[in-house]
């Protein structure tokens, strides 16, 4: 059974920086590609960052040049690590992993930028 646990949000100032992380089982973790996604409300949910198995990375032009996805192979974690975060970065982030047929994703943890 596949099990993604995020951790890490909270609540932080404009300028501020968090790092997520999410906690894989029931998988192989080091074979597959991992993503973060985010939804804030009355938004579509959209994709922030991903890594691929070999380490490749990709960002939202959004989040480019503040956040930073890694992963941990030998503790099946991924984290993204977010820096200069602005108000329009709060929303529920999510990370995934496509098990062909299904995607998976965690419960999510949520990220509030405010003053």
């Amino acid at each position: 059974q596949v099990r993604l646990v995020e951790s890490g949000g909270g609540l932080v100032q404009p300028g501020g920086s968090l790092r997520l992380s999410c906690s894989a089982s029931g998988i192989i973790f080091s074979i597959y590609d991992m993503g973060w996604y985010r939804q804030a409300p009355g938004k579509q949910r959209e994709l922030v960052a991903a890594i691929t198995q070999s380490g490749s990375t990709n960002y939202a032009d959004s989040v480019k040049g503040r956040f930073t996805i890694s992963r941990d192979n030998a503790k099946n974690t991924v984290y993204l690590q977010m820096n200069s975060l602005k108000p329009e970065d709060t929303a529920v982030y999510y990370c995934s992993v496509d098990v062909p047929p299904l995607r998976y994703k965690g419960q999510g943890t949520q990220v509030t930028v405010s003053s």
